[in-house]
């Protein structure tokens, strides 16, 4: 069964940094792409960034400059380095996966929240 973990939320000072982490496993087929997006409280979920297996990496407009996201493909592993946060940016980070059979999978979701 696949699964994806992800870790490194929590609560932190605008102006800070935050980096994500989430790593498949479960017997995944080879992946075509990662991702993040993001849920905030009465929003719908939009993407943050996803990267392909190439390195090709695709940012929320709004996003771009601020957050990095990065992927290990040894470790099925995808990062998301969020610098200069702010409290627009509260919201639960949710991990996904395409394989290049084209199945999605999520994972459960970690909260980030930006607040003094």
């Amino acid at each position: 069964q696949v699964q994806l973990v992800e870790s490194g939320g929590g609560l932190v000072q605008p102006g800070g940094t935050l980096r994500l982490s989430c790593a498949a496993s479960g017997g995944i087929s080879s992946i075509y792409a990662m991702g993040w997006y993001r849920q905030a409280p009465g929003k719908q979920r939009k993407l943050v960034a996803t990267i392909t297996s190439a390195g090709s990496a695709n940012y929320a407009d709004s996003l771009k400059g601020r957050f990095t996201i990065s992927r290990d493909n040894a470790k099925n592993a995808v990062y998301l380095q969020m610098n200069s946060l702010k409290p627009e940016d509260t919201a639960v980070y949710y991990c996904r996966v395409v394989t290049t059979e084209r199945s999605v999978y999520w994972g459960q979701g970690t909260q980030v929240t930006v607040s003094s």
